[in-house]
């Protein structure tokens, strides 16, 4: 049987992921078999860390809601509760914008609701 050498092959695909375990520290970015273990751990974490970040993104866009609908004298629940009812389709996001940036506006906004 022929033996298959596969110089070209093996580099490649080792010097691949040295490039991609640059910054890393110590054998972590130079030894191929401990980087190749720490970028194949690292791409993990950065697919959950895109979902992590969607959650603590809506966590504070809470928080900015309740603490500005809190200074109208209203808490988070029954406030988003009160806009369903008014029909006004505001997403979280821009809720948060609102209180954070105009917070003239929310508070009309949730005098508004109020009164319906």
């Amino acid at each position: 049987m022929v033996r298959v050498k596969r110089g070209n092959v093996a580099k490649k695909h080792r010097t691949r992921v040295l490039k991609f375990a640059k910054g890393f520290k110590g054998a972590h970015s130079r030894l191929f078999r401990v980087a190749n273990g720490q970028v194949m751990k690292a791409l993990v974490y950065s697919y959950v860390g895109r979902k992590q970040r969607k959650r603590d993104f809506k966590k504070i866009w809470i928080c900015r809601v309740n603490a500005a609908a809190r200074l109208e004298g209203m808490n988070y629940s029954t406030f988003r509760h009160v806009l369903k009812k008014s029909s006004i389709e505001l997403n979280l996001k821009m809720l948060a914008q609102l209180s954070v940036l105009d917070p003239a506006t929310f508070s009309k906004l949730l005098i508004e609701t109020k009164t319906n």
